[in-house]
């Protein structure tokens, strides 16, 4: 509104607000273009068998599994693999070498190599399934207590810890087995006692981990038992590194029982435990190398596969 020369106001046409003008990056950016929807036609192909490519990169890890699977084949059918007798001499056939009627060849009695190294799987897996399974509990749960409890509850279980991993574990399973005494069980419960403190420190780490979370933290705030917050919370979050240890475990296991049943502590012969069948052939190396060197090839397969899957393990889980 202006005043003009006679003191007179007069109004102003209103003045239309400019035109902005347009940004030159906005006007350059290109329309944002979605995928079409998963059943048009227009849409890629989806990947059904994500974990066939995986497998195809890793043919090591296949050939790992496969030789676990046959050994655990080994323990369920072995009349599946071999019909011979494992416990029937055969005075006709004393020494012979691995042929296509004997894969292994034959001991001093004339007994199959092969077949008893197949019956033989039952008996040496099973007590490594054994002293796998003491070790994880018992180490699982003093590991999870110590990281969980603290104070001087963990301090005691890590003294614990550090003593037994101090000892050399062989060592520590022939003490354990000569204190318990000779057999299959006895031997298995040693190198699962040897073990505990393997799974209890990496079990212990994992809950000091976990426990600093702030969904931990606001679980306690709002008056949850600390017993559900182990048991609902900190486990579940902390297991899969100690899982990732079991096939490394089970392979230390196998390796650990089949030196004492070398040595002696394990099952007595005929039994044809893996580390029996290996002392049987050491004095005749030179004469009959297949008595001894063929269980020990499928002693050092299976656990260079569980070696693996364990190492596979870790790269996907993880061990913290």
């Amino acid at each position: 509104m202006t005043i003009d020369s006679d003191r007179t106001l007069v109004a102003e046409p209103p003045v239309a607000d400019p035109v902005p003008a347009a940004v030159p990056e906005l006007a350059a950016t290109p329309p944002l273009l979605l995928p079409p929807p998963v059943d048009s036609p227009d849409a890629p192909p989806r990947r059904r068998f994500g974990a066939l490519p995986s497998l195809v990169s890793r043919p090591g890890l296949v050939l790992a599994v496969l030789v676990v699977t046959l050994a655990v084949a080994w323990c369920f059918v072995p009349g599946l693999f071999t019909s011979k007798d494992p416990y029937l001499p055969d005075s006709t056939a004393i020494l012979v070498g691995p042929s296509a009627e004997h894969l292994f060849g034959t001991d001093r009695l004339g007994r199959d190599i092969y077949s008893r190294t197949v019956h033989g799987a039952v008996i040496t897996l099973s007590a490594t399934l054994l002293a796998v399974a003491i070790a994880f509990v018992i180490g699982t749960a003093l590991g999870a207590i110590a990281g969980f409890v603290g104070g001087a509850v963990e301090l005691v279980i890590m003294r614990v810890v550090d003593v037994l991993l101090s000892v050399p574990g062989l060592l520590l399973t022939m003490v354990v087995v000569s204190a318990l005494g000779y057999g299959t069980i006895n031997v298995a419960i040693a190198v699962g006692v040897s073990a505990v403190a393997n799974f209890a420190r990496v079990m212990r780490a994992e809950v000091l981990r976990v426990v600093q979370a702030d969904y931990i933290e606001a679980a306690a705030s709002i008056g949850t038992p600390r017993l559900t917050i182990l048991t609902h919370h900190v486990l579940p979050n902390s297991l899969s590194s100690v899982v990732s240890l079991v096939p490394l475990q089970f392979g230390a296991s196998i390796l650990a029982i089949a030196a004492l049943g070398f040595l002696g502590f394990g099952a007595p012969p005929p039994e044809p435990e893996w580390g029996l069948l290996v002392s049987e052939g050491r004095d005749l190396l030179a004469v009959a190398p297949w008595i001894a060197l063929l269980p020990g090839f499928v002693i050092l397969a299976v656990v260079l596969s569980s070696n693996r899957i364990s190492r596979e393990l870790q790269r996907d889980g993880g061990i913290r």
